[in-house]
């Protein structure tokens, strides 16, 4: 037997669970206000759909007087068809009676709906909640019942005590008087011992009594109170279920008499036959059309050539990528398409159940996906076929060319920043000049020579592989003999990865040894082309150090020491990384440290929201990430991080040698749980052009704040600083 054949009992079952079972029911009946409240806006509605009928009809009757004639045989019929109408037109008239009769059942609907449904609703809904707060009155005087039989008890509790006490009272006074008084009291000690006695009975008849009340307020009282508000609530349920009857009949006759009204409009409509109207409109309309013919080669009037495709080995390379493209596109223009047209299929089918009357979904809708799916199938069909001639009119020429081909992995980027195409070695740079750059090996050029690059990628590149093949390309581009240019303009036009001409952008602090700098570093010999690569480092500073791009003013020698090769960096020697107090904080919690500026401390746990947890002497606690700048990795070189403030600022205070003000950290710490901080480092060396923007040495790491927004600058922090930087000069770590 399933659980719906077993009358439930709330009073068996809930026993003291009054309160929840009369919230239960007081929400069975305020429901039913809001379902009296829908049947009167549905009435709402039925009646302004009826008056919208009713008008709608009038409006296009009066539209379809005044265009009997162009309807039945055109705007410049030969032969006049007089006063006759055209099939459709008479059914149209009869369709239009068929739906003002159909207002009519609707407006009958809507008023009944108020009258025989709302209405009984909303008394239903009052008498049901006076019964209901009956029964909470009645509760609340049992409940007020059974307190008074805890207070009677609680009463004889206090009154036993007291004669208990009494008793020990006088046992005491007996047992302290004197010969002549000891008699008394041990009589009054023997009376009181009576009265205990009685006080004890009276309060063990109490106990029995107050169990027994409870044991009927728990059992009887309380259980017929909430078996009767069960009563009440599958009362209301069963008068809403006859006024939803109701309802369902009253809306089942006015579609039965709009159906009738429908069934004859049925009988009318298959006497419209569409040939009718079409025989009509033809003897009046008769019109012819033509295709066109297929297109053919037009040669040049100042370039005489014939039909047939180049095939040199400079076209060659720019049919191998059409056809590498092509060949891509059919494969996934193929699985689109068919994706879409399982997508029709599926619209179609479910607007034939809709016909059929197994969805209840609305067919206008239906239509319109399907007409949006095949739109978007169209567009996929007509840029796969594009792509299948394309394929096959290169391969019956050339043959598929793409085999062995080892395409290049190219995304779209802006260059905002001085790079030069590795295909014709002129330079990428500004809005208008978008290139493409190769994901694997680094390649780099216009968006006009994308498709003139050899398909030669060699693969995923490390960074110095990258630098070193971009150099040998430059090379080769430099090398490309160009009309009206000598080999130094061509060199000029290939300038390095790094900004070099960028004197003008000094301040007059720089003046003086603007010219000394350019000379020593252009003056150093370096192994790759001298058009890309970052000049070697001044020998006398840095004999060991790697290879790093030129500045501005090389730093005094006493800032810069030579770094050993085989001594180990602080994190190899603990086995932790290590970082430097960029500011002074002070800890406002128990799970914070007090560090000063300039403190080593241990690195015990990365950044986490903002945070992390180091190690300062003895003490241990979380910082604020920003606060603390890493140690550089053990191949970086050390004196680096030792550079006075002069190598960051171009400012002339800064060469004067003035003594940089104390750093301030940010004022406010991080919040807790914030996002967790994404660092980036340096791919190449840079110079600022202004204060908006950081000096970077390579793999120098920054935090990362707003990535390439589509201008070729990415915001980063350094020492609670922010400023940009060129977005393809560093990478995310």
């Amino acid at each position: 037997m399933s659980a719906a054949d077993v009358a439930p009992q709330f009073g068996a079952e809930l026993k003291d669970s009054f309160k929840p079972v009369n919230t239960w029911v007081s929400n069975g009946i305020s429901w039913l206000e809001e379902i009296q409240q829908f049947y009167r806006e549905r009435s709402v509605i039925e009646k302004e759909y009826a008056t919208k009928l009713a008008t709608l009809c009038k409006k296009y009757s009066d539209r379809k007087s005044k265009k009997i004639s162009p309807l039945s045989v055109g705007d410049t019929p030969t032969l006049t068809p007089g006063s006759l109408e055209s099939a459709s037109l008479t059914t149209w008239s009869t369709q239009l009676t068929a739906v003002e009769s159909h207002a009519a059942e609707r407006d009958k609907f809507a008023t009944d709906l108020v009258t025989q449904v709302a209405e009984p609703l909303k008394l239903a809904a009052t008498q049901y909640d006076e019964i209901r707060k009956s029964h909470v009155e009645f509760h609340g005087k049992l409940e007020k019942e059974r307190d008074a039989s805890y207070g009677e008890l609680k009463k004889a509790k206090g009154k036993y005590d007291g004669s208990c006490q009494e008793v020990e009272s006088r046992r005491k006074k007996m047992e302290s008087s004197f010969d002549h008084g000891k008699a008394k009291a041990q009589s009054a000690y023997q009376q009181q011992i009576l009265e205990m006695n009685n006080y004890k009975n009276l309060y063990l008849i109490s106990i029995n009594v107050t169990n027994k009340l409870k044991e009927r307020f728990y059992h009887q009282y309380v259980p017929e109170m909430i078996d009767g508000l069960q009563n009440l609530n599958e009362t209301r349920v069963t008068r809403l279920n006859a006024l939803w009857t109701l309802a369902a009949q009253l809306e089942k006759s006015s579609l039965s008499n709009s159906t009738n009204h429908m069934t004859n409009l049925l009988h009318e409509i298959p006497r419209n036959e569409p040939r009718l109207d079409s025989l009509m409109f033809l003897q009046h309309n008769v019109t012819q059309s033509q295709e066109p013919a297929d297109m053919g080669f037009e040669p040049s009037p100042v370039w005489h050539d014939d039909a047939l495709i180049v095939t040199d080995e400079a076209a060659k390379v720019f049919l191998r990528n059409v056809l590498g493209k092509s060949k891509t596109q059919v494969r996934e223009l193929r699985v689109e398409a068919d994706r879409k047209r399982r997508e029709v299929d599926t619209m179609t089918k479910a607007r034939q159940n809709i016909q059929q009357g197994k969805d209840d979904r609305s067919e206008v809708d239906i239509v319109r996906s399907i007409f949006y799916l095949q739109e978007a199938l169209h567009d996929v069909d007509r840029k796969w076929l594009t792509a299948e001639v394309e394929t096959s009119t290169i391969i019956s020429v050339t043959g598929d060319l793409s085999l062995g081909a080892k395409n290049h992995n190219f995304r779209s980027q802006t260059f905002k920043i001085p790079t030069n195409c590795d295909l014709c070695g002129e330079r990428i740079w500004g809005l208008s000049a978008k290139g493409f750059d190769c994901r694997d090996c680094g390649y780099t050029c216009h968006s006009k020579c994308q498709m003139k690059v050899p398909a030669e990628c060699p693969g995923e590149q490390s960074k110095e592989d990258k630098k070193k093949l971009k150099a040998q390309r430059q090379d080769q581009a430099g090398a490309m003999p160009l009309a009206d240019l000598d080999s130094t303009s061509t060199s000029a036009a290939a300038p390095s990865l790094t900004r070099q001409n960028t004197m003008n952008s000094l301040s007059s602090g720089y003046a003086a040894s603007t010219t000394r700098s350019v000379s020593n570093v252009a003056a150093q010999p370096t192994p790759e082309s001298p058009a890309e690569a970052p000049p070697a480092p001044v020998a006398e500073t840095k004999p060991n150090a790697p290879k790093r791009g030129r500045v501005l003013a090389p730093p005094p020698s006493a800032y810069v020491s030579t770094p050993s090769v085989n001594e180990p960096s602080p994190a190899s020697k603990s086995g932790e990384p290590r970082g430097k107090m960029l500011y002074a904080y002070q800890a406002t919690g128990a799970d914070e440290v007090t560090v000063q500026e300039g403190d080593d401390v241990a690195i015990l746990e990365p950044d986490d929201g903002g945070w992390m947890r180091v190690r300062a002497g003895a003490s241990k606690g979380l910082v604020p990430t920003s606060y603390v700048e890493a140690a550089p990795a053990p191949s970086a070189s050390p004196a680096l991080t030792d550079r006075p403030g002069s190598i960051y600022s171009n400012s002339s205070a800064s060469l004067a040698g003035g003594a940089a003000p104390k750093r301030v950290g940010p004022a406010v710490a991080p919040r807790r749980g914030a996002k967790k901080v994404q660092y980036v480092e340096a791919l190449y060396d840079y110079e600022a052009r202004s204060d908006m923007e950081w000096s970077m040495a390579e793999g120098e790491r920054f935090v990362l704040i707003t990535r390439d927004g589509g201008d070729g600058w990415a915001d980063v922090e350094r020492g609670g600083v922010t400023k940009s930087v060129p977005a393809n000069y560093i990478q995310e770590v």
